[in-house]
Formats: C-alpha cells, structure tokens, sequence
C-alpha cells in the first residue's frame, strides 16, 4: 500500500511539474509570436508606453517607441498620440510629459497629443489610460512598446477597459541582440504569468514593470 501511494504522489508530482513546465513554454512561445505582430487598424487613439527619460530626454528605448508612434500619427492610424507614464522620485519630469515634448517637436500639433502623467509600471499606466478613455468616449488603441512587451500590455489594456492591438517597435536596445530578445522574453514570461495569476504587476527593467 506504502509503494502505491508512493507510486501515485510521484506521478502527481510529476504531472504537476509537467503542466508547469507546459504553461511557461506555451506563454513564452505566445509572447514571441505576438512579439512578431503589427497591427494597425484605425483606432480612436496611439498610446504609447512610457520608458525611461533623463531630465526630460527620452531614452534610447522610449526614443524608439515615439518614433515608431509618429510614423502611425503620421500614416493616419488614430488621430491622437497618448503618452504614459509617471515619474520616478527625485525626477522633474514624467516619461509622458518627456514624450509630448518629444512628438510636439518633432511637429505633432498639441491638439493631437494627450499626456497621462501616472503610472509606475504598465498596469498602473494602463488603468490611467482607461480612465482617460472613459472620459473621453474612447474604446480602441494601437499600442507601441518593445515587441516582448506587447502581449501583457494588450492583456493589461483590455482589463482597463480597452479595445487594444498593438505595433510594436522594431528599433532600439531591446530588439538589438538574440541575447537581449531571449532575456526579454524569459522576464515577461514570469511578469505576465504573475499578472494572470494574482493581478498585480512588477517593477523592473525596462518594458518588464
């Protein structure tokens, strides 16, 4: 009896340990292939995920998002950019604040831009996104962010109450190497399995909070 019930806890364990090692694949595996989409339907909004800004300079990362944003304003997918993002302590800036002043100079005209200045990481972001959303009637958006972000910031859209797709960036550090991409795609593996398990977001590198 001792040997059967020994039997049967192994091979509980062992398909346990089986189903965890399925959903880590198969999340990884789903946030490459989104990774590897660009969508751009016409949509009441571009929103761009904020990134790190130094005294009011977008980053090489959040550089590459805004330009990829313009190039969308600029082809007529949404009449409207939203930046995101708050500030971290000590900052004189926000990242949403640094992304207006970048897409205003690079000739957007400020009717066409929205500053959400909230926001520490993508869940807190995005839940102000769909506030101001709500207020202003909207429901659709285009998201630009680094490709390995993409899918938890679609899931984290949608639960604010947002119709979202999204096109991600091509450009910038965090596409520049296989090893980058692969370290990139293991650190939103574990964010976006905590996201769906407990609702809660993490702080951490770049595209990863």
């Amino acid at each position: 009896m001792g040997v059967r019930a020994g039997s049967l806890v192994g091979r509980v364990v062992g398909a346990f340990a089986l189903s965890v090692v399925l959903l880590v694949v198969s999340t990884a595996t789903a946030i490459w292939w989104t990774a590897r989409q660009d969508s751009r339907p016409s949509s009441d909004a571009i929103v761009v995920l904020g990134s790190a800004q130094y005294n009011g300079v977008p980053s090489s990362i959040f550089e590459a998002r805004l330009e990829h944003a313009l190039a969308l304003y600029e082809n007529g997918v949404a009449p409207v950019v939203v930046t995101v993002g708050g500030k971290a302590d000590g900052d004189m800036f926000t990242e949403a604040e640094s992304g207006r002043a970048y897409l205003a100079e690079a000739g957007v005209s400020e009717d066409a831009l929205l500053a959400v200045e909230q926001g520490v990481d993508t869940l807190e972001s995005m839940r102000a996104v769909g506030t101001a959303f709500a207020e202003r009637g909207w429901d659709s958006a285009v998201l630009v962010t680094d490709p390995w972000h993409a899918m938890r910031a679609e899931r984290m859209a949608e639960d604010a109450g947002i119709s979202a797709e999204s096109s991600p960036t091509r450009q910038g550090p965090a596409v520049q190497t296989r090893a980058t991409q692969f370290r990139y795609i293991l650190r939103e593996t574990a964010a976006y399995l905590l996201y769906r398990a407990t609702g809660e977001s993490i702080a951490g590198a770049p595209g990863i909070g």
